[in-house]
Parts: structure tokens; sequence; C-alpha cells
């Protein structure tokens, strides 16, 4: 998986306001109450404020749970100031450990609290509406600067973007399907709201993930105990719009729900986790399951932008499906996939090879790179002496990886640091698959 590069962020939507009751949480009572037993479990002696804020809600919210567990006898208070709940010292007593042991085995969620899923559903769809369409050419030539892509491509990949359906990138092998689908990131703008997990029928689905979401550094006025209803929920985190990439190891289940028996929660799969992103299939076409039946599963979610997802229970949950989809391929579209499967994928495009000019100008990119002489000679002796005689199609990979090896094997032989033609001959020996040469 791969996180968003950094870039200047909008709020594309109101950030969600940190609610001050119960009601406004949308969270049960008993949720709560098991939430805040089993933080005061592993947290010892915790003030009020302190218990909230672990909990990421206001005291106002927490306030009524508290009185509850102090009148059953769950919890005590062991100490404090002078100001009321805020400042009181909790801390279990014999049966509230009983109590937060029984919560445990019901889950051993701990942490934020959930955000419901109808909250979350709605803040999607509203993201969905909202999110800016800000490609045109300039700003689509600038993100796939270090490409060389004809503008054919620019202006099949800048709608694309805008229109916010899925993408299928497809052509040779060699010419940059992977950095196309990694370069559209920077078309993404705006913030994005990302709650630590929800809550739905009762089931806590984790879905903030540090090692996808990148989030934004939480300014210190925003951390407050009871400032009013500007505060910012704290069951939420400011980030980047997240990508997602995953190649052939991808498996049908990676689509479901992960349910974790021990801990008796939910990781979101890998489309909730990419929700108001980018999600990136690659080499598609050779992953363990079919085309045909990874297609069958995303054939509501890509047409209607909702999902369901299963729970061990059986139940189905609906969530919003608010993310890009790039598929990209090597492999020919009519291989794949029929024409009811390729309609439903939006937006086609082909990843063409380069002409030799652009050939030419990768190669100098190239050498610039990594500090090399550019000699436009040697670039058509390789092709007048190598390509051509065995009929080698010009890909955008090979000036690099040509490159590469004959400065290794310049280093090999103890020759300067420099590009000559023997070299380059000799490194597409050893790159190349001669056909003729193996059936002799």
């Amino acid at each position: 998986m791969i996180a968003a590069t950094p870039s200047l962020a909008a709020p594309v939507v109101p950030f969600p306001r940190a609610p001050r009751t119960l009601a406004e949480a949308g969270l049960s009572a008993d949720l709560v109450v098991q939430l805040i037993l089993k933080t005061l479990h592993f947290s010892g002696e915790v003030t009020g404020a302190a218990l909230a804020t672990k909990l990421g809600l206001q005291y106002s919210v927490i306030d009524s749970s508290l009185q509850h567990l102090k009148t059953t006898h769950l919890v005590e208070i062991s100490g404090g100031g002078l100001t009321g709940g805020p400042a009181f010292v909790y801390r279990l007593t014999a049966n509230g450990v009983s109590r937060a042991l029984l919560a445990l085995e019901q889950s051993h969620y701990v942490g934020v609290a959930p955000v419901p899923l109808a909250t979350y559903d709605a803040y999607m769809r509203a993201f969905a509406l909202a999110a800016p369409k800000t490609a045109n050419r300039d700003r689509v030539r600038h993100a796939f600067r270090d490409l060389v892509l004809s503008q054919r491509v620019l202006d099949q990949l800048g709608p694309a973007v805008n229109g916010g359906h899925s993408i299928f990138v497809y052509g040779p092998p060699g010419n940059g399907k992977t950095v196309i689908s990694q370069a559209i990131r920077e078309l993404l703008d705006g913030e994005l709201a990302v709650p630590h997990a929800i809550v739905a029928d009762g089931h806590i689905i984790r879905i903030f993930d540090a090692a996808t979401h990148e989030a934004w550094p939480v300014a210190a006025d925003n951390v407050s105990l009871d400032t009013g209803s500007e505060a910012e929920d704290a069951r939420w985190i400011r980030c980047h719009r997240p990508v997602v990439m995953v190649g052939g190891e991808l498996e049908l289940s990676n689509f479901d729900l992960s349910y974790h028996d021990s801990s008796k929660v939910y990781q979101a799969p890998l489309q909730l986790t990419a929700n108001g992103g980018l999600l990136i299939i690659d080499d598609f076409g050779r992953q363990k399951c079919s085309p045909v039946a990874m297609l069958n599963r995303w054939i509501t979610p890509l047409e209607s932008r909702i999902d369901f997802l299963t729970l061990q229970t059986g139940q189905k949950v609906v969530v919003p499906f608010a993310v890009l989809v790039v598929f990209a391929t090597n492999i020919r579209p009519s291989e794949l996939l029929d024409e009811a499967f390729l309609r439903r994928i939006r937006y086609k495009v082909f990843a063409e090879s380069p002409t030799l000019d652009d050939f030419k100008q990768i190669f100098h990119r190239c050498c610039d790179a990594r500090g090399l002489d550019y000699e436009e000679s040697l670039v058509d002796g390789l092709v007048r002496d190598v390509f051509e005689p065995q009929r080698i199609p010009l890909r955008g990979t090979h000036p690099r990886d040509l490159i590469d090896h004959a400065i290794s094997l310049a280093e090999y032989v103890s020759q300067p640091r420099r590009l000559t033609a023997q070299l380059l001959r000799d490194a597409c020996a050893s790159y190349f698959v001669n056909e003729g040469e193996s059936a002799r």
C-alpha cells in the first residue's frame, strides 16, 4: 500500500463538529459505558477530562454514563479538584473490574469512540458530491510532468479523474501504467475526515489505518474539554485523501470485512479504507481470483456507489462507496472482460508505446537524473543495431533499465561512469530474451 503525497488541502465539506450530548454523538449508553469500563481497566485512575479525551468525546457526552457507573458502584471517585466531574479522578471498583472483563470478552476495542454508520454515510455522501473537480490541462500536465505522455493520453486522464468513476489503464508492458496510476493522486484535492472507527448494528469496524491514511497535524487550539459547538469531533482525523495500491497478491477476501476472533473487532476492507481517495488495482487480471469474479464483486459498487458488507452474524451493512478505482493491466481488455463489464468501467486510457522522439526524450531524462552525458547518436545506434534487427518494440521503461544495466557493467569492468555503444549493446544482451538463440 502507498500513502498520498502531501498537497495543499482545502475543506471539501465542513469537518464534523463535536457532539455535546449522548444523543448528538449517536451512540448507545451501553456502548459508552463499556468503553469507559475498558478504558479505566487499562488506564487505572483517570480524571473525567482525561477519560473524555481518550474517548474523543466532550465530557458532557460521558457525564451521564459516569453518573450511572457511580450509582451502580462500578466506578468510584478517588480524588480530584473542586471544579466537579471533569476534575474528579475515577477508578474501577472490584465489581467494576469484573464488568470490564465481561465487556472485553464481547470486544477488545478500546480507545476513541466510534462514529455511527449513518453519520459516516452522510459525511461521505456529502464529500462525494462536493469533491473538487479541478483537473484541467495545466494541472494534468504538471501532475504527470515526470512522464513522457502524449497529449491524447493526458486529455483522457483529466476528465476521467474529474468524473470520479472507475478508470481502466491498459497497454503493452513497460509503458508506465503503474506510474500513471500513482500520479493521479496529485489531482485529488481537498482534505478528508476519517473516523477512527464506525459502529454498525453494535459491531465496531476500524476505518483509520496509520499505514494508509496520512493525518494532518493536530492544531493545539483544537484540543478542548468543552469549548462549545465549534470544537471539532475528535473521533475523526483530518487526513490527506488516501491512496491504496494492491497487485497480484489481491484476493476476493480483501474486499470483505476482516474479523479478528481474538479482539472481536472488524477491520475495514480495501475499498472502505480508500473511501474518498484512490484505489489502484495493479496487474489486473493476474490475481488469484479471476477478473470476472472480481468484477462481479464490483458491479453494484461501481454503478450505485454503495457497497454491501457481511458481518459474522450474517447481517448485511450498507456502506458508502466513494472511491476512484483504477484498474491497470498489460493484458488485452478483450481477453479479460466482456463488453458488459467494460461498460461499467467508465473511462479507458490506452498507455501507448513511445515514439522514437519520445524514447529519446525519456532516455535524455534518465541520463540527467543519473548525472550522465546524453548523446543522441548512442540512442540512434542502439535502435538501429539492436531494436530494429531483433524487432523489439520501444517501451517507456527501456531507457531507465538499460542505462542502469550499462552503468553496472561499467563499474564491474572498472570503466569510467559513462555510456558507450558497447556498454549499451552488452546491457541489451543481458536484458532482452533472444528468441532466435533460445530456439536454436
